[in-house]
């Protein structure tokens, strides 16, 4: 039994339209808008949470007052908010930015928190035992012995900003790879719904080999302890 083409494409037709989105230039702008906003929130995202993590994982009273919000809202999924982020935010950049930062946000707080609360009590005492103040103590022993929890928070966190750009793209912008494919839903473009889909997941395999390569080239004194996977 064959499979109807204009519900599963054939690789060669998913491969004409490639090239028809390259050369009418759609495919490379959505893919530039895409990644900004997926890098811009994923950064605005990880410089929140990793302060806050750090705060959750040294301190008995910031784990207190940053635990519940941040275990209720990590179980409201970012594509729930889309439509509220658009009203509150506006139809521009700045909603789709703040969408990808939420989304991202969550998981690199609790790896932070896990991987501060995990320091072995005794490199602590050791550290203070030569004088470090508490401040110095978390700056040279608590962060450092953390980066393999922050590098794994932050690449789980990437993969959460390709997973909601799409929805953030689908409303209220005609830009994008998400407004690609929602787009060419309508059109009932299979073939250029699966070039969408397959530019994502290149672009996130290769951001998450270039991750990868961070952490074992500009990170490696830190991450010893870290698995290869």
């Amino acid at each position: 039994m064959r499979a109807d083409p204009t519900l599963l494409p054939t690789p060669a037709q998913t491969l004409r339209a490639t090239g028809e989105l390259w050369d009418d230039g759609t495919l490379w702008s959505a893919v530039g808008v895409s990644i900004r906003r997926i890098l811009l929130g994923w950064l605005l995202g990880c410089a929140i949470a990793l302060p806050l993590g750090v705060i959750a994982g040294i301190s008995p009273y910031g784990r207190a007052v940053i635990d519940p919000f941040v275990h209720f809202f990590r179980f409201i999924p970012a594509i729930a908010l889309t439509s509220l982020f658009i009203l509150w935010f506006g139809i521009g950049e700045v909603s789709k930015v703040y969408l990808v930062a939420y989304a991202a946000g969550f998981t690199v707080v609790v790896n932070t928190a896990a991987g501060v609360g995990a320091v072995p009590p005794d490199k602590i005492s050791a550290a203070r035992c030569v004088g470090a103040s508490r401040l110095a103590t978390v700056l040279t022993v608590s962060i450092p012995a953390s980066v393999p929890y922050m590098f794994t928070g932050m690449r789980l966190a990437l993969a959460n900003a390709f997973l909601v750009i799409v929805a953030a793209e689908a409303l209220a912008t005609q830009s994008g790879l998400g407004y690609l494919i929602w787009n060419a839903r309508i059109y009932f473009r299979t073939d250029a719904i699966f070039v969408g889909i397959l530019f994502l997941g290149i672009l996130g395999f290769v951001f998450d080999r270039l991750w990868k390569l961070i952490g074992s080239t500009l990170l490696r004194r830190y991450m010893t302890t870290a698995g290869s996977y």
